[in-house]
């Protein structure tokens, strides 16, 4: 098979968290050698009458500027020294690694990971466009699929901070020509945390709401509806106007029938065959897509992706109450390799370890991917994705997304 990238990556500039530089240190012992020198020199040019008087002088001004020098070097190692451990780089060599093998498949994607406001790992590995063997670039624009349920959820709780919606009122207060009888039971925060039994819009429950967990994109479609309905505004250009208002200028809503240029192509890989996904292989119509979009059809790439981790998790959208709710719950994921996981609002919430994160995965069409953010350390993980194992088990599939995930969460940046 001649399709792996092997070697074809964009490797990340030096990493601020593995360099550190003493420059202080020299500049004053340099001051202190010049002074030292100048007061010697007249020394053995004066008369012997002022030699005590200059000896004494020379003394004096040695004790003041070791004295300085020996502070400013203690306060520069202790400085070095405090964040000494934080800065060890133990996980580039082996993402590195990791994305190089082939087995179980190979890796074709982006990697981006910002520790405060700083890069601190990127790779861009691999091609966009396999034909013409197009190199692919960070900047590059993927489908992201379920990572949009984050970004419905907090339309939703928006709306939520506006008065418009409260969370535990029926969908029927907000969709009242709804068809389903279960628009009666259900409530917004249900459909949020995957609690609501919703399997279908024209299926009964699978339990009653509130009781049990079921993953549904559905779900999602239904608070797309509600969002919709409370602002007037068609969902796509309520999200819209949200990636304007954050700088997110590659991000956008995937309308049905809208070409875009700068959107990468999916991947199908089955034993040694490499396809090319299509949107229309998927049979939407545009009322499907409609209905699939506030769940899984959001455009964007791994920089305002980046912008949105570090806007949503520290204030920058929602209110920190509003926040809370969205991060906070006790309904328990069940679907594979998120299992024992909890389920917020469109994001799933670590709270098994010492490490608390928050983040989800998503797939389809070709493209995988996974994001996350671990609070206290103010650090964001971002894997993309444009090859899609075609493989019954999910730890397959999401082999790099969930390996990488591991090296991060047991290295010196989560420390």
């Amino acid at each position: 098979m001649d399709h792996y990238p092997q070697n074809v990556y964009e490797k990340s500039e030096l990493n601020p968290y593995v360099i550190m530089r003493s420059k202080k240190t020299p500049l004053i012992f340099s001051l202190f050698a010049t002074i030292l020198c100048s007061c010697t020199e007249k020394l053995l040019i004066g008369d012997n009458k002022n030699k005590h008087f200059q000896m004494k002088y020379i003394f004096r001004v040695s004790l003041v500027v070791v004295a300085i020098a020996t502070i400013s070097c203690n306060d520069k190692n202790t400085h070095n020294n405090s964040k000494r451990i934080a800065l060890v780089d133990d996980y580039s060599e082996r993402i590195d690694s990791l994305i190089a093998a082939t087995q179980p498949h190979f890796f074709n994607g982006v990697i981006l990971i910002t520790k405060d406001q700083d890069i601190v790992y990127k790779r861009a590995y691999g091609y966009s466009d396999f034909d013409h063997k197009k190199r692919i670039a960070l900047e590059d624009k993927f489908r992201i699929f379920s990572n949009s349920k984050q970004i419905t959820a907090v339309l939703i709780l928006k709306e939520v901070e506006n008065g418009t919606i409260d969370l535990h009122q029926p969908i029927r207060d907000y969709l009242p020509d709804f068809k389903p009888a279960w628009a009666d039971a259900v409530t917004v925060h249900q459909l949020l945390n995957m609690s609501s039994g919703v399997t279908a819009l024209e299926e009964p429950l699978a339990f009653a709401p509130g009781t049990g967990f079921h993953y549904s994109n559905p779900a999602y479609g239904v608070l797309g509806k509600i969002i919709e309905n409370v602002t007037g505004e068609k969902y796509a250009d309520v999200a819209n106007a949200l990636f304007v208002e954050l700088g997110m200028k590659n991000t956008y809503a995937y309308e049905f029938g809208i070409s875009d240029a700068g959107l990468i192509s999916g991947h199908w890989i089955s034993d040694d065959d490499l396809r090319r996904a299509t949107f229309e292989e998927y049979n939407f119509t545009e009322g499907s897509w409609e209905e699939f979009l506030p769940g899984g059809g959001i455009i964007s790439n791994a920089y305002d992706l980046n912008l949105w981790d570090k806007a949503l998790h520290n204030g920058g959208i929602l209110k920190a109450e509003t926040y809370r709710l969205m991060i906070t719950s006790n309904v328990m994921d069940t679907t594979d390799i998120d299992k024992g996981l909890k389920y917020g609002y469109g994001v799933n919430i670590n709270e098994n370890g010492p490490i608390k994160y928050i983040g989800h995965r998503g797939r389809g069409m070709g493209f995988v991917n996974i994001k996350f953010y671990v609070p206290h350390k103010k650090l964001d993980v971002i894997v993309l994705e444009n090859v899609y194992r075609d493989h019954e088990d999910p730890r397959v599939v999401y082999h790099f997304e969930t390996k990488i995930r591991d090296i991060i969460l047991s290295s010196h940046l989560v420390k």
